[in-house]
C-alpha cells in the first residue's frame, strides 16, 4: 500500500483499519493486472486502467464504490446500497469475500 494511503487509514480506529486492510488485499488478490494506487480527493482508490474501485472509510462502515456492484446487486442481500450504487458494508456485518472478489474482479476487467 503506497504511503499516503497507509498514512490516511491510520487516522481511524483499529476495526476500520483492520477491514481495510482485508478489503485492499481483497483487490490485490482479483487481478493479475498491476494496480495503480491513489488518494483521489482524500478517497483510497485502486485504478487498472480506466477502471477504478474507491473505499470511502468511516468510523463504523466503509462505502466500496465499483462498477459491478449494480451488476451483483441482489446477491448483496443483507447488505445497503447507497443512493449512488456504493455497497456500505457496516462494521458488525461480515465481509462478503467471495462476492466481493467476484464484484472486484469484473471491476477492473480492462476490456
Amino acid at each position: 500500500m503506497i504511503d499516503i494511503i497507509e498514512d490516511y487509514i491510520e487516522t481511524f480506529g483499529e476495526q476500520t483499519k483492520q477491514r481495510f486492510g482485508i478489503l485492499y488485499h481483497l483487490i490485490l488478490e482479483s487481478t493479475d493486472e498491476p494496480i495503480e494506487e491513489k488518494l483521489w480527493a482524500r478517497i483510497p482508490s485502486f485504478y487498472c486502467g480506466k477502471s477504478f474501485i474507491r473505499f470511502i472509510p468511516f468510523k463504523d462502515h466503509i462505502n466500496i464504490e465499483a462498477k459491478a456492484i449494480m451488476v451483483h446487486k441482489e446477491k448483496c442481500h443483507g447488505y445497503k446500497i447507497t443512493p449512488k450504487g456504493m455497497l456500505k458494508l457496516d462494521h458488525k456485518q461480515e465481509i462478503p469475500v467471495e462476492l466481493l472478489k467476484m464484484i472486484f474482479k469484473e471491476s477492473l476487467e480492462t476490456k
